[in-house]
């Protein structure tokens, strides 16, 4: 038990010293989450956003005030079409409206490929309603929308900030293992530890001991500044949270054995984990919807460990639905592959003869 506790000091002082480690562990997914955030934290969002309407003269414009006061855009009316079209153009405006008295016309600005959806969608909406309107009508059916599973105000940020919690666990596991052991391997330190008398599962006892404590932290400090820094108020089940970031953590070190079994230099394994985790980050539904991805994709991001990672984290913050036996199910096999990988590959990735 003492030597175990000097590996675990040893392994606790060489992340210390390791700034490379330090900042993709702690900074990068804050960077990541700040940077997406402010460039893309309204992307899907329609409430607030802003119509200029332009109304040519001699239209009637009763039913269009009437429509334009029930909307959930901020409206702003335009003297003439000049003025509306300089408008969209510098983004005064989201998009714009132009009523004749019998047809409205909607514009928009063709570079905003990411937001035109949502803006399309609410044209929509309102030319509905005011066809109705004009008519004298009302619509026959009312929609009332229903959350099912998750929290209602979930947008596209409050789904993929869990998402990168995931995957920088899934980075983390990855890098302790491989890139640490061959590290390790390449600078003969392991050389030194291995005509001692530590065991190798003790060696790898103390690596997953100091990173499981750092990932931790990490994800906590992650999930605090996002709801600082944007407001997003996740509704956290701790014990799901904790048995989620423990089980991932050690699954992805199981990964992370198998990348040091079957590489030896520290930048070749640094290059396959970093392969290999940005591959599943872009397949896995990190950052876009596996319901856009063609078909082949959506089937191949099943063997994706990060997928189902990127649901569990999703669930236990509480902006995703998903059954119980599930959530386990995931948390007991990630648990299970890092129980069975990291014990059983012992042996033959900590030895020095591997270089």
């Amino acid at each position: 038990m003492k030597s175990f506790r000097a590996l675990v000091r040893t392994e606790a002082t060489a992340f210390r010293r390791d700034t490379l480690s330090i900042t993709f562990t702690f900074l990068f997914p804050i960077v990541f989450i700040l940077i997406f955030g402010a460039i893309m934290g309204n992307v899907g969002a329609g409430e607030g956003s802003r119509l200029g309407v332009v109304i040519l003269p001699g239209a009637e414009r009763g039913a269009l005030d009437t429509v334009l006061a029930g909307s959930p855009v901020a409206v702003r009316e335009m003297t003439n079409l000049e003025e509306l079209e300089a408008a969209v153009v510098s983004n005064d405006i989201d998009f714009g409206a132009i009523w004749d008295g019998t047809t409205l016309v909607f514009a928009y600005d063709t570079r905003r490929t990411q937001d035109n959806f949502v803006f399309e969608e609410l044209a929509r909406g309102l030319a509905s309603r005011l066809d109705l309107a004009v008519q004298g009508r009302t619509s026959l059916l009312e929609a009332e929308v229903l959350t099912e599973g998750g929290a209602p105000e979930a947008d596209w940020l409050t789904l993929v900030i869990p998402g990168i919690v995931a995957f920088s666990i899934l980075s983390a596991g990855l890098f302790a293992v491989a890139g640490h052991l061959t590290s390790m391997k390449q600078r003969r330190l392991l050389d030194r530890l291995i005509v001692t008398p530590m065991r190798p599962h003790a060696l790898l006892g103390a690596i997953v001991l100091v990173r499981l404590a750092v990932v931790v932290a990490s994800t906590f400090l992650t999930l605090g500044i996002s709801a600082l820094a944007f407001g997003i108020a996740y509704d956290v089940s701790w014990p799901h949270y904790v048995a989620f970031v423990i089980a991932a953590t050690l699954g992805s070190m199981g990964l992370g054995a198998i990348i040091a079994l079957v590489v030896r230099q520290p930048s070749s394994a640094s290059s396959l984990a970093n392969v290999l985790s940005m591959l599943m980050m872009f397949g896995s539904g990190v950052y876009f919807p596996i319901e856009v991805m063609p078909r082949f994709l959506q089937v191949a991001s099943y063997a994706m460990p990060l997928r189902h990672m990127a649901d569990a984290a999703r669930y236990a913050v509480g902006v995703m639905d998903m059954s119980e036996p599930r959530f386990w199910a995931i948390c007991g096999s990630l648990l299970a592959a890092g129980l069975l990988l990291l014990p059983g590959l012992a042996r033959y990735i900590v030895r020095a003869d591997r270089r």
